[in-house]
Order: structure tokens, then sequence, then C-alpha cells
């Protein structure tokens, strides 16, 4: 178990070295290689779905689309956007280095 006094517990040396190395992928290809060999597919379908729900909510799609189109439950969808909204703005960040 990793000690750590600060509130977020996920930020510790094991995520950042995660995060570090996810920063070293060149190309979609060594994305695909190495989100696999970390991930399960369910995973990485998750994710996906939920970076598509994050961008729907970003163009004001209504929930009921949302879910109609990605299957994903109106909770999750609803914490998606919360997160959007309220988050650390990672989504928000993201979607605007698309744009440009």
């Amino acid at each position: 178990m990793i000690k750590n006094n600060n509130k977020q517990k996920w930020i510790n040396p094991y995520t950042d070295s995660l995060l570090k190395v996810i920063l070293k992928l060149k190309n979609l290809n060594e994305a695909h290689k190495f989100f696999r060999d970390l991930f399960t597919e369910k995973e990485i379908l998750e994710f996906g779905q939920r970076w598509r729900v994050a961008k729907m909510l970003n163009n004001n799609v209504p929930y009921t689309k949302i879910e109609k189109e990605t299957c994903m439950s109106s909770t999750t969808i609803a914490r998606i956007h919360k997160w959007l909204k309220k988050g650390m703005g990672g989504y928000k960040l993201m979607i605007k280095k698309l744009k440009n």
C-alpha cells in the first residue's frame, strides 16, 4: 500500500511513472501496443466510450441521445458531465487541443 498524506492518493510515484511513460508514446501504433498490454479490451472500450461521451457532452448532445448511441448508463454520463464541468480540467484541455 502506498502511503500518501495528499488527499489525491492516485498521485504517487507509481502513477507518475505510468503517466510519464504514456507521454513517451510517439504514435497510434505504439499506443495500441502499450494500452492493449496494460488494459483489457473491455477497459479500453470503456475508456473510449467515456471519451466519446465527454466530447458529446461538450457539444451539448442531450443525455438521451448519448445513452442511445453509446449504451452508457445515465449515471455514468452524469459522472462524466460532472468531471467535464467541475473536474481538474483534463477533458476540456484535451478537447481544446484537438480543436487546434
